[in-house]
């Protein structure tokens, strides 16, 4: 279902970019003995990557051999904490590709933005490397499921970055809700309130010296830069980022979705929202609802940029709406009937051990013992999880411009829609003091979707948005060979 030629990529890349001559190839991937030490290339080393880069380098049998980012400043401050933490000094390179060819590294740990999760994770599994992908570990839905197919064509091993899944607290509140003991799963509710202020408006310029932003913008649509995208902004940008809802927002999608028996993708998505409460370069939603149909269940994701209240003690969690009651977050209970909340039921569940407890050692182990099964958060639901903010922003870039007053009629009789909705317009107007009158929103467009085939059948520009678009010679192609 998709692939990309690595050793033609590599050829078109160089005559594109001047990049560097091919060296060995280490596609057929290093055999790892019991005691071997898995090496390991971290790409990006800003923000996130850093985490990886400690996790690796203080980690007992594995080695930060690579640092691999576009912007050479941040070299040697990371080269100094590997050679503190893990006593050998990396190489230290702008273009991952380095690393891919060498036959001496055994995996990539991906903490690049998200417009290169995917192609990153593609290239590494043909050239036999196992992938540790943050998230979400795609920019779109198609490129997501092509990785997962190059992952298991080449037989590599793909943790994705939702640690949650590492959790034994979330393991038994998964496994609590999944077992059906508490009664039908009603509502499965995540949240990211989290603050996120105005980013200003920056002019374009000349990318510094030392950034490589041809590598940078990679499969990204052509951009001239400016210093909103580099290091962190670009999260709010259509063409890098996917919004709140795909950055600190996947986690809580992702243990919402876990909760949901034999939940992959909905029957259906909508999604409304808005950039509220000040004006700026940012593209996406700051405010945001989305409302995915899974029959029995329902999943309902909110997000909030903007000073709010905590929705019963949650900001950035999840809530679980039962018959026999609700959970919240990963420790209380609140029984059908009663107010106040209590730690969970103790009911016997069967809940599955995983190798290596950390989320990053959970990867060092199962890239010794080659068993995809035992990872905590395989590519495949990283993939799933990614997908629902995919599908979210869909419906929410294909909108039209509403008023809050009078309210939309979009929901049909789902109580819970409203509800959500109308606590958006209270934390709006009174707690940000917006004035609803007259205020507008946009109202997404609601996308029939088929699970099986990961598609919107019958809608011809949502399907466009499921794939692409890319810059040559960074493509992702649409077949696995």
């Amino acid at each position: 279902m998709g692939n990309i030629n690595r050793r033609n990529f590599l050829k078109r890349s160089i005559a594109a970019t001047g990049a560097f001559a091919i060296g060995g190839s280490g596609a057929l991937g290093r055999v790892l003995g019991a005691n071997d030490t898995v090496r390991v290339g971290v790409a990006g080393l800003n923000g996130r990557g850093g985490s990886h880069l400690d996790a690796f380098s203080s980690m007992k049998g594995a080695q930060v051999v690579y640092l691999i980012d576009p912007d050479s400043t941040l070299f040697a401050g990371r080269v100094k904490r590997v050679e503190e933490k893990g006593g050998n000094q990396p190489k230290a390179v702008q273009d991952f590709r380095r690393a891919l060819d060498d036959k001496n590294v055994d995996a990539i740990s991906i903490a690049a933005p998200n417009h290169w999760h995917s192609l990153m994770t593609i290239l590494a599994c043909q050239a036999g490397k196992d992938v540790y992908v943050e998230k979400p570990m795609s920019h779109n839905v198609r490129e997501g499921r092509i990785a997962v197919e190059t992952a298991r064509k080449h037989d590599r091993i793909v943790q994705h970055g939702t640690q949650s899944r590492s959790s034994g607290k979330w393991a038994r509140v998964a496994a609590l809700i999944r077992s059906g003991k508490l009664g039908k799963l009603l509502v499965a509710r995540g949240l990211c309130y989290k603050p996120r202020g105005t980013i200003g408006f920056k002019e374009t310029s000349m990318p510094p010296a030392s950034l490589d932003f041809n590598l940078w913008l990679g499969p990204a649509p052509e951009e001239a830069y400016h210093a909103n995208l580099v290091h962190y902004n670009w999260h709010w940008f259509w063409k890098f980022g996917n919004g709140d809802i795909g950055n600190q927002g996947v986690h809580e999608m992702d243990k919402a979705r876990w909760c949901i028996p034999g939940g992959t993708l909905p029957k259906s998505a909508l999604s409304l929202g808005g950039r509220f409460g000040y004006s700026d370069q940012g593209e996406t939603p700051n405010t945001q609802i989305a409302l995915f149909d899974y029959g029995e269940t329902q999943l309902i994701f909110e997000v909030r940029g903007l000073p709010t209240d905590a929705l019963q003690g949650q900001k950035v969690g999840n809530i679980f709406h039962l018959e026999g009651g609700t959970i919240i977050g990963d420790d209380q209970f609140i029984p059908k009937g009663k107010d106040k909340p209590e730690p969970l039921p103790k009911i016997e569940v069967e809940i599955p051990s995983r190798p290596g407890g950390d989320h990053f050692r959970n990867f060092i182990e199962c890239v010794r013992s080659r068993k995809r099964e035992d990872l905590s958060a395989e590519i495949l639901d990283g993939h799933l999880s990614s997908a629902l903010c995919h599908l979210a922003n869909i419906s929410y870039r294909l909108g039209e411009t509403v008023p809050f007053e009078p309210r939309t009629k979009a929901f049909g009789d789902n109580k819970d829609a409203y509800e959500a909705l109308e606590r958006v317009e209270v934390h709006l107007a009174e707690k940000n003091g917006l004035k609803l009158d007259g205020l507008k929103y946009r109202l997404g467009r609601k996308l029939t979707i088929d699970p099986g085939t990961e598609s919107i059948p019958g809608d011809t520009e949502a399907s466009k948005l499921l794939f692409g678009p890319y810059r040559a010679p960074f493509v992702v192609e649409d077949k696995v060979v």
